[in-house]
């Protein structure tokens, strides 16, 4: 284990079943922690039981539905030291042509589901007088990226909402920081044309992508005891692509 105080936390993933939550969970496994993922398919579809013999609990769950968040918060009734909003869905299309539902469903899920998870996750870890929330947003919240409005909207929107909930929610010792991703070797993004691969690594200053594990490690240390004077932040870990 590399992470102090880790051990038997109660750790809450959206978005779990692929990419980055996935290798998240599995860290925070690896670290000792009790883990509930939740994401869209199904326990068998995600093949988590295989990864997780123990202290794992699966939800399938759409977390913009009622019935998504009442079984979180069902979950949640037990307890809950770490929050990790992962899930994100992308809907591309520029302005002209984006449609009224696409700019939805993205605001739903990456902006709006963030919020009613933090407000259900802060509500039980003020009464424990301990927490951390971490938030995932994205080096385009920064910079913007074309296409993306909606998108990018949500990431600067989560950035917001972390260092706000900072301000409200320290003097619960409940702290809240964010992440935000450059071009990151998911499965999906391996699977795109070597020439969007080779352009994306070109465009970044250490000239390969990150790795899923990368990130999941980012979040491990701001959940631990070791950046526990950390909060309000916005962790950039994008190979250096936000220096331009």
């Amino acid at each position: 284990m590399n992470f102090k105080g880790l051990e038997n936390k109660k750790v809450l993933i959206t978005g779990a079943a692929a990419g980055i939550g996935r290798a998240c969970a599995k860290k925070f496994y690896d670290e000792g922690a009790c883990i509930c993922l939740v994401d869209i398919p199904t326990l068998e579809e995600s093949e988590l039981a295989h990864h997780f013999q123990e202290r794992m609990t699966y939800i399938q769950a759409d977390i913009t539905s009622t019935e998504g968040i009442n079984a979180i918060r069902k979950w949640m009734d037990g307890g809950v030291d770490i929050l990790i909003n992962n899930a994100g869905i992308t809907r591309d299309a520029t302005i002209l042509k984006m449609t009224d539902d696409s700019w939805d469903k993205v605001i739903a899920v990456n902006l709006t589901a963030v919020y009613k998870l933090s407000q259900m996750a802060i509500n039980k870890m003020k009464d424990q007088n301990h927490g951390v929330i971490i938030n995932a947003a994205s080096v385009v919240a920064h910079y913007g990226n074309f296409g993306q409005t909606n998108y990018v909207a949500t990431k600067a929107g989560v950035i917001g909402m972390t260092k706000t909930l900072a301000k409200e929610v320290g003097k619960y010792n409940i702290r809240v920081n964010a992440v935000a991703p450059g071009f990151i070797g998911t499965p999906m993004v391996r699977a795109m044309p070597e020439k969007v691969i080779t352009m994306m690594e070109e465009k970044t200053p250490l000239k390969r992508l990150g790795e899923p594990e990368e990130i999941a490690d980012t979040y491990a240390f701001l959940a631990s005891d070791h950046a526990r004077f950390i909060t309000g932040a916005c962790i950039n870990v994008d190979g250096g692509i936000i220096l331009g």
